[in-house]
């Protein structure tokens, strides 16, 4: 089927969590419908998943790396009840000007720049060329299109919106998929037809 060296990458909050202005406590963390499904599929299909998620509230001085460890603890931990694991997980805490010194600093890692992406293909020995990037805001189709990856939109979370403004900010959207279930379907199919 996929190249073994294929990768999914997606985003967390919108993506497979509900959208939330901030995911401070686990009990925040809310797998969308279908989240499990799409991963376990993914899992079964020999094809990596890989979340690259920014994360400005521990910039903000909102929550600690130990917090948002706690968070991502809870993402697993719902997926595993679901029969699903990811790979892998980064996340970018760095913002410019924040209120905590040490992570106020625009750093490569923060989308649509694409730090996460090169650490984790350096990690995971991920072929980007064969690789796909699911999203719901404009930043995830830029940092698709920077890395040289296959840009997947989602109508969920903030997907709406990122739709709207498609063509005004010119973003490459190479599928439009209502939620990460139908996206990973598409994904699946369109690594089948290489």
């Amino acid at each position: 089927m996929a190249n073994s060296r294929s990768a999914v990458f997606l985003d967390r909050d919108g993506v497979l969590s509900v959208e939330r202005s901030y995911v401070l406590r686990p009990e925040d963390l809310e797998l969308v419908p279908g989240a499990g499904r799409a991963l376990r599929v993914l899992n079964n299909g020999s094809v990596r998943s890989v979340v690259v998620s920014n994360q400005s509230a521990v910039a903000r001085g909102l929550m600690t790396e130990e917090e948002l460890a706690t968070v991502h603890g809870r993402l697993e931990d719902l997926l595993a009840a679901e029969g699903a694991f990811l790979d892998a997980a980064y996340y970018c805490p760095n913002l410019l000007g924040a209120r905590v010194e040490r992570f106020a600093r625009d750093d490569s890692c923060r989308k649509p720049r694409t730090g996460m992406l090169e650490q984790a293909a350096r990690d995971l020995g991920i072929d980007l060329a064969a690789s796909y990037m699911i999203g719901d805001q404009a930043t995830d189709i830029e940092f698709a299109k920077r890395g040289g990856l296959t840009a997947v939109l989602v109508l969920s979370g903030k997907g709406r919106e990122t739709q709207a403004i498609q063509i005004e900010r010119g973003l490459e959207i190479d599928h439009v998929a209502v939620d990460v279930e139908a996206a990973v379907s598409w994904i699946l199919n369109h690594l089948e037809n290489r």
